[in-house]
């Protein structure tokens, strides 16, 4: 199934960039939805291409009844993230894939940060696949939603860090 979001931050591309990308930040946007960062790990400078490595453990209380009997109480979330080194204007482009913990559920995309004026448009485009016979497309049916609202409520506690750390702004 597809996956689409789109979202305006009102920040350059490169403290975006630093944000996503930071420790602190995801535990926090990680704990504002009841769950908790397992692990994180960068390789490489935030002035080149690299990658990033992180584990959460998230809540399944919001999820759909369906996808609750396979997952139970909570999953243990492993995304994968490479990122390009940045264009001259700070825009990126990052290859994700999410995984799943015992659960037959991957998530491929391909996240945009690009620079707007003096903002941020971040744009993931995706697939959500399952590989269950039969309930798959019913378990990819339930879950891309989330995945979107997930996407929607990071960038809402992105726009509000951002605007908390000002101070933090390299410009």
């Amino acid at each position: 199934m597809a996956l689409r979001a789109t979202t305006t931050l009102s920040h350059p591309a490169q403290r975006v960039t630093a944000v996503f990308t930071d420790e602190d930040f995801i535990r926090s946007s990680t704990e504002s939805i009841g769950g908790k960062l397992t692990s994180f790990e960068r390789t490489g400078a935030l002035e080149t291409a690299f990658s990033t490595k992180t584990v959460r453990t998230l809540p399944t209380d919001k999820l759909p009844e369906l996808a609750r009997k396979f997952v139970g109480s909570s999953i243990t979330v492993s995304q994968l993230e490479d990122w390009s080194a940045p264009a001259a204007d700070g825009s990126r482009e990052i290859a994700v894939t999410l995984s799943v913990t015992g659960a037959p559920l991957t998530v491929t995309a391909v996240e945009r940060i690009l620079q707007q004026n003096s903002g941020s448009l971040v744009e993931v485009e995706g697939t959500v696949t399952s590989a269950v016979p039969f309930l798959g497309t019913k378990i990819v049916e339930a879950a891309e939603p989330m995945i979107g609202k997930a996407l929607n409520l990071q960038a809402t506690h992105a726009q509000k860090w951002l605007d908390e750390h000002r101070a933090a702004d390299p410009a």
